[in-house]
């Protein structure tokens, strides 16, 4: 599934798709963000929906610069709008898959491509109708400049200066230089006689009336006005157009799941030899960092201000690390490879709802023949794996399996038929989705699942019910976290670069996890009775 996402990415239909809705917000914003979210909802019901969310951020962020739309009232619209088109099929999230694949490993059949569907059509347009009624309403609006620079506010903390004689840093390298040694700042450019000096700047020798782009706080910065040989270039507001240049662009990147940086470092991961771009700025945990941040432990959503030369941008843009949100190049897709790849898909989906192929055996024939036909190459194919969440899987399934081997599984679960039982399966379908619903606002949501559907099957023997209204309430509420930018990739990509609160998914998502809990609770029961 990984690769029949990245083939529709490669090709640029997801894109073209976005492209032709944002048109739409020119004519009405309400028309526009309702169609957009369908439109996720609906991609999303078959395909990955990460990448999905990856490609509508910098459409969406362009389109808020534009027609002066904060883009707090874009992005979480469309995270939310990905997971309730992944509940329609079994397809549409790994949660759906790994859940009927626990259902077969206890001897139960397999839960079929759209046997979600009409449960899930129903969270669709209930999320869609709460969220234009009064979801957009909650969410801060939370404006920014179209200018990157105004955006990270980094005129207050960018200054230029200039090398006068006598200055003691002249005829010295950047990085044994009184500027770097003494005063601590950290020089990001070194122009001369109007030209960047292209070469690694710490390696520059400095020469008399040398401008310097530097970084520094106002403590700093004052200390830099007291030094002789320095000139303050102090009535200069520095624009985004300072940073480009025919070799140099500024651009913003987030931190993506399931990314090898979190957890470490802008200095720990030699952010500027490995990647080859200079992290000016840090927007974590809803805070602005300008100076200072080069030690504060990454996570997962964060957004970096970059300054990075051509021809390392599109290392920069391909790299799993980052998903990149303001895109100033247009990609080059394989448009000629669309109407193929759609129609590979095609074959994948309808061969599994006819039962004519498991769905394992026609994802990887669907992947073979995408290689074959060009939509992706295989070194591609490969890239777009999401190793460790495989892994990480992989020793879930496993606690799983002991989970039941143990007996842990039905030891839970005669815990909760004992409180419930006395109020009917309809109860243990409503305590499995609340549980369901507070342990993935916290972890992740395949783990979740992988945890809880043992019990659930566990709880259905014990009552002598069938078991699928319970892994049903296991499976959807394991894709409807809402409440934390932390329990869903999707929510975690925009939660920096929407400058976003822990507080706004806290009081846009209750409701509508409550909401669902309620829906869960009545309908599961007479879409999947016991």
């Amino acid at each position: 599934m990984f690769i029949l996402s990245a083939a529709l990415q490669k090709t640029g239909s997801v894109n073209y798709l976005g492209a032709l809705s944002s048109k739409v917000f020119g004519f009405n914003f309400w028309i526009g963000l309702i169609g957009t979210m369908i439109l996720v909802g609906v991609i999303s019901a078959f395909v990955n929906n990460t990448p999905v969310v990856a490609v509508f951020i910098p459409i969406l962020l362009g389109l808020s610069a534009t027609n002066k739309i904060s883009p707090s009232k874009l992005l979480m619209p469309i995270s939310f709008a990905s997971m309730f088109g992944g509940l329609c099929t079994l397809i549409g999230t790994s949660t759906n898959i790994l859940v009927s694949s626990i259902a077969v490993q206890h001897g139960l059949p397999a839960l079929g491509m759209f046997e979600f569907t009409k449960m899930g059509l129903v969270f669709f347009a209930v999320g869609i109708i709460y969220m234009a009624l009064f979801g957009i309403r909650i969410i801060p609006d939370r404006s920014t400049e179209g200018e990157l620079t105004d955006k990270y506010k980094m005129h207050d903390y960018l200054t230029d200066i200039i090398l006068l004689s006598g200055n003691k840093s002249i005829d010295m390298r950047v990085a044994d230089s009184p500027l770097i040694k003494e005063l601590e700042i950290d020089v990001l450019e070194v122009i001369r006689n109007g030209q960047r000096l292209l070469v690694p700047v710490s390696d520059i020798v400095l020469r008399e009336n040398d401008l310097l782009r530097v970084r520094c706080d106002i403590k700093q910065l004052q200390e830099l006005k007291d030094k002789v040989g320095i000139q303050m270039k102090s009535d200069c507001e520095l624009h985004e157009k300072d940073f480009q240049c025919e070799a140099l662009m500024l651009t913003e990147v987030v931190i993506a799941p399931n990314s090898r940086l979190i957890g470490k470092t802008i200095k720990s991961s030699y952010f500027r030899n490995v990647f080859r771009a200079t992290a000016l700025a840090l927007r974590h945990r809803g805070q602005l960092y300008n100076t200072g941040f080069a030690d504060t432990p990454l996570n997962a959503g964060d957004a970096i201000l970059v300054e990075a030369r051509k021809e390392n941008y599109d290392a920069l843009k391909n790299n799993k690390n980052f998903v990149i949100v303001s895109d100033i190049e247009t990609p080059q897709y394989r448009k000629d490879k669309i109407i193929p790849a759609l129609l590979i898909i095609a074959g994948v989906i309808v061969t599994a709802t006819l039962g004519i192929l498991p769905i394992m055996v026609g994802a990887i024939i669907g992947s073979v023949l995408l290689v074959m036909v060009g939509c992706i190459t295989l070194e591609e194919a490969y890239d777009s794996i999401d190793w460790k969440v495989i892994f990480l899987l992989g020793g879930i399934i496993s606690l799983g399996v002991a989970l039941e081997k143990t007996g842990a599984a039905m030891y839970l679960s005669e815990k909760m038929i004992r409180f419930l039982g006395q109020f009917g399966p309809m109860a243990i379908v409503a305590a499995l989705y609340l549980v369901t619903t507070l342990l993935t606002s916290t972890m992740s949501n395949n783990a979740t699942a992988v945890l809880l559907a043992p019990i659930a099957i566990a709880a259905a023997s014990a009552m002598n019910v069938s078991p699928k209204p319970f892994l049903m309430a296991v499976a959807f509420a394991a894709s409807t976290s809402f409440m934390t930018p932390v329990g869903y990739q999707t929510n975690t990509m925009i939660y920096g670069v929407g400058q976003y609160r822990f507080s706004d998914f806290i009081k846009v998502g209750t409701p509508l996890n409550l909401i669902f809990l309620i829906l869960a609770t009545i309908l599961i029961p007479v879409f999947f009775p016991f």
